[in-house]
């Protein structure tokens, strides 16, 4: 009768021998197999410590094989099998109507790295491109003053995160809206948090099949015909700039994600004074802009 840690060692194997390719929850093999199988064997997901000796049943090995089998051979994200994704260790619900959630901006609500540019006043936030709203749902959790705003173009993933927000009892704090960028929100904010599209071209074509199970909307940042990713920012800073007084409050501020395209929006906006946040990615993946910066 083989252990849990067998069942986990095995499958880990198999996945790291199979070439999937991890980033969506987990960076590796050994974690994305400690997931699926303490999960699949409804076990906690945090005490493998605990769980790890304990014997599994022949009909337990066969489902979690049967599980590890489907992730190598569908190469779907681990979380679309599961139907559920952490993030900073709180639970939400995720399937293919949205991107499986990972922004690094989650940790810099957590640990406070935000906090320094708001004030007493800062009262209503805006999570853009809010996917299956987690970001919202964990600024609604940091700071219980705010009155939050989740939009996304996509009615479908909006779906997903009104289950999310059922799910963490903030459905009176949490606003969902349908819109195309800045389109149909109703500022002015506070705070805008913003993790778009923007992986460009050339990583597009080159992205693994576990991506590409995501919906392109929320990654591609070509779509108006440009290469860099950033067809997404442009007309978001544009329309900040533009109409400073319809999206951003006088001490404002937009917490923005561009990834490993730092080359690109400093090309693209090579004059913006920008305040890049660490985070466990580094100093190039988030940014905060001031309303001030904006309209200089």
């Amino acid at each position: 009768m083989a252990s849990v840690l067998e069942l986990i060692e095995a499958a880990s194997a198999q996945m790291q021998a199979a070439g999937l390719a991890f980033g969506q929850g987990t960076t590796n093999a050994w974690d994305e197999a400690v997931w699926l199988v303490l999960w699949k064997l409804g076990l906690p997901l945090d005490d493998l410590d605990n769980a790890g000796p304990l014997p599994v049943s022949e009909d337990q090995a066969q489902a979690v094989q049967q599980l590890i089998q489907t992730r190598i051979s569908t190469r779907q994200p681990a979380a679309y099998l599961t139907q559920e994704a952490w993030l900073q260790g709180v639970p939400f619900f995720v399937d293919q109507r949205s991107i499986v959630p990972r922004s690094f901006i989650a940790e810099l609500i957590a640990d406070a790295s935000i906090d320094p540019w708001l004030h007493t006043h800062t009262l209503r936030a805006l999570d853009l491109c809010t996917g299956n709203g987690s970001l919202a749902v964990l600024a609604a959790m940091a700071w219980p003053e705010l009155e939050v705003d989740a939009a996304d173009v996509s009615p479908a993933a909006l779906e997903v995160a009104a289950v999310n927000l059922h799910r963490h009892d903030l459905e009176s704090r949490i606003r969902l809206i349908t819109s195309d960028g800045m389109a149909s929100v109703q500022g002015p904010y506070d705070l805008i948090l913003c993790n778009p599209p923007y992986v460009n071209a050339r990583s597009m074509a080159d992205l693994p099949p576990e991506f590409l199970a995501e919906p392109a909307l929320a990654l591609d940042g070509n779509t108006q015909g440009q290469l860099d990713g950033m067809d997404f920012v442009r007309p978001l800073l544009n329309s900040l700039r533009s109409h400073p007084e319809r999206y951003l409050n006088p001490q404002g501020v937009l917490v923005l994600e561009i990834g490993n395209e730092r080359e690109h929006f400093d090309s693209a906006f090579p004059e913006m004074e920008v305040v890049w946040l660490e985070t466990s990615a580094g100093f190039d993946q988030v940014m905060l802009i001031t309303r001030e910066a904006l309209l200089k």
